[in-house]
């Protein structure tokens, strides 16, 4: 998180994901209540719309035996609460499929705008910064307040300036609703309330328009992190015991893969033949030793074998000398000079297998001897020589 010196203009780096994450477990994330005010008003427009004539219906019927007199009632008061119980609950039925569609939209509208449904504890729970005065005085004068100000005054503006003009080009048939039959006046009157919620929701979508990108921005401005957040962050991952040892192996793996793409390139691999393997180049045109290309053990040493033999190199089983080779040489370094003789014996055979003169009889295989010095058995250790 932000250091007590840090300030916005120092928040240039874009929030890594660590930090993006962090912000979701918080319950931070990009919120437009102007979006969720939008999508409850349309949703409620939208179920008007679709089941008009069955809520204009269900609320005559409701209103009308609202207005019939229930003469048990005057003889006895206590059915009254009854009565007005069963009315209410009456309203709650017609009412309650509006409220489960304002609900849906209203976490549709949320779930869209801030990348998905995402619930955590610490959002809900109690926070020093919410009563902490300093805290309040900064949030009422600062300038995202004075934003918030201005974005209510331009919200005011344009619903009340949507309203004004359906109610004033509507006037005409308000006032006649009081000559009307109650069933056709509550008809007429849904239809006028409609095109009122439909001015309200044109507008509330408009704002919304407007409003989503900005909240966007600002909680992707909010996330913006210092350099120095980076690199302790970088230090805190780097840090982890964890972490290390997965970084370890994944150099280790990227470090066989680059290897092993050498071994095509190779002139011999010489093996122990099973637990070693090490893959050598010479330039018969340069004067330098042969360099090491690959080298391995076990698991790594069988896939230079099968890479070797898929790209025809020549495989050269000599146990002690793949030993010394892979005990005293570094990759893509010359061989130890104690070595040059027994390799040359080994380089030569190799080439004259692969061009032959003609009438010439197969070279005999050479056996490799290697210096008593340069003598290893399989742990590393030198061997002693009886």
């Amino acid at each position: 998180m932000a250091a007590a010196g840090d300030s916005d203009l120092e928040r240039t780096e874009e929030p890594t994901a660590r930090r993006l994450q962090q912000a979701r477990d918080e319950g931070q994330v990009a919120r437009s209540q102007d979006a969720s005010a939008a999508a409850v008003v349309i949703g409620a427009l939208g179920f008007m719309v679709f089941s008009g004539s069955w809520l204009v219906a269900q609320i005559s019927a409701l209103f009308a035996s609202g207005f019939r007199l229930d003469f048990r009632a005057l003889d006895t008061p206590s059915l009254l609460p009854g009565i007005l119980a069963n009315f209410a609950l009456q309203a709650f039925l017609i009412i309650a499929p509006i409220l489960a569609v304002t609900l849906l939209v209203s976490v549709a509208a949320t779930a869209l705008v801030g990348g998905g449904l995402q619930f955590s504890w610490n959002s809900v729970g109690p926070k020093f910064s919410k009563v902490n005065p300093l805290e309040g005085l900064k949030r009422i004068f600062g300038l995202n307040a004075l934003v918030e100000l201005l974005k209510a005054i331009l919200k005011f503006s344009i619903v009340l300036g949507g309203l004004y003009l359906v109610l004033d080009s509507q006037m005409n048939d308000y006032l006649a609703l009081g000559n009307m039959n109650f069933e056709p006046a509550m008809g007429r009157a849904g239809s006028l309330v409609g095109d009122a919620v439909l001015m309200v929701a044109m507008g509330l979508l408009l704002i919304a328009l407007i409003d989503v990108p900005y909240q966007k921005y600002q909680f992707w401005q909010r996330l913006k992190m210092t350099k120095q957040e980076i690199k302790d962050e970088m230090k805190d991952i780097e840090g982890r015991p964890e972490v290390k040892a997965q970084i370890r192996r994944r150099q280790r793996e990227m470090a066989a893969n680059r290897m092993m793409q050498k071994v095509k390139d190779a002139d011999v691999v010489v093996t122990n033949p099973e637990h070693f393997a090490v893959a050598l180049s010479y330039d018969p045109t340069g004067d330098g030793a042969p360099v090491v290309l690959a080298k391995g053990i076990d698991q790594l040493a069988f896939r230079i074998r099968e890479e070797a033999e898929r790209h025809g190199v020549q495989i050269f089983s000599a146990p002690p000398l793949a030993r010394a080779l892979y005990f005293t040489s570094d990759l893509d370094k010359p061989i130890h000079h104690d070595l040059y003789f027994a390799v040359a014996q080994v380089i030569a055979y190799v080439f004259s297998l692969q061009a032959p003169h003609p009438g010439q009889r197969a070279p005999n295989r050479p056996n490799p001897r290697v210096p008593d010095s340069m003598r290893f058995d399989v742990d590393g250790k030198p061997e002693t020589v009886h």
